[in-house]
């Protein structure tokens, strides 16, 4: 599904680009974080990055992946050597290279893109702003965010009667809860109460909901939304197909709607892909 970018965020993007040239020329950025290269790429900043993660690029970042800048390796196994030759002045990472924070750390200053708090829209806000701000692109950051706000809360009111709306994640042929903030927080669309036969795992410090299809034929959702891990990370992907008949086979006959991976699981937190997964949500539900 492709997301169609509103007029006035085009017009947005358009005096972003224009003002990237007022940025701090000595800044140059190694990226680990891709909602932050995309929020550097819709700021008109391009020039600044010099390395990237090139094998998890979603497509609308796919310029990345050209030689003028350097491949610093997988988000779960950062290429040292490689960070080191892209000679940056700023590495942006996340808890995906946590543990290797301090290694990172040797080479460059460290910004950690992970959204903090319970507020994700305000983490969100914060982090667009602290990376403005290193940029010395500020105001424009200011516009592109009253832009996208607006947007936002337009589509609030467009969702207030969604249908029943379940979320999942798919990761190797299991589904599980996906309460996920942008559709649940962001655009106000209800979570779903769960029955008592599910319950939900905790492993290490993260806790998980599996969901069978006889568990989501008792919560009988009238659209499921699909988040698919498997496919973002290049393993095998879920066949909407094959999940509305399972699920119809379990007493529900919810529609099924694929999120696109990369986009949901890869890039979220940047400017473009906010408005891409707000679009997503909005095209799925008034269906």
């Amino acid at each position: 599904m492709k997301a169609t970018i509103s007029s006035s965020t085009v017009a947005a993007m358009l005096l972003l680009t224009a003002v990237g040239a007022a940025a701090n020329d000595d800044q140059r950025i190694a990226t680990f974080d891709l909602g932050s290269l995309d929020t550097i790429d819709a700021l008109g900043l391009s020039t600044h990055v010099v390395g990237v993660p090139k094998a998890s690029l979603p497509d609308y970042l796919a310029q990345y992946a050209s030689d003028d800048y350097i491949d610093i390796g997988g988000l779960r196994s950062p290429d040292m050597d490689a960070i080191s030759e892209s000679d940056p002045s700023l590495i942006l990472y996340t808890g995906r290279q946590g543990e290797w924070e301090e290694e990172l750390a040797d080479i460059a200053p460290l910004f950690d893109t992970t959204l903090q708090g319970d507020d994700y829209l305000a983490a969100f806000d914060a982090n667009v702003r602290e990376l403005a701000g290193r940029l010395a692109v500020e105001s424009a950051a200011e516009e592109a965010l009253e832009s996208l706000h607006a947007e936002i809360e337009s589509h609030r009111e467009a969702l207030s009667h969604a249908p029943r709306t379940l979320v999942v994640t798919h990761n190797g042929g299991n589904l599980m809860l996906n309460r996920h903030p942008v559709i649940h927080e962001v655009l106000g669309v209800a979570a779903l109460d769960m029955p008592e036969s599910v319950k939900s795992e905790t492993r290490g410090t993260r806790t998980f909901t599996p969901l069978s299809p006889e568990a989501i034929g008792e919560i009988d959702p009238e659209v499921v939304l699909v988040i698919d891990r498997s496919a973002a990370i290049g393993d095998e992907p879920a066949d909407a197909d094959s999940l509305s008949q399972t699920f119809e086979n379990a007493g529900t006959e919810a529609r099924v709607v694929m999120l696109t991976p990369a986009l949901w699981y890869l890039s979220g937190g940047g400017l473009q892909s906010l408005e891409r997964q707000v679009d997503e949500v909005v095209t799925a539900l008034k269906h």
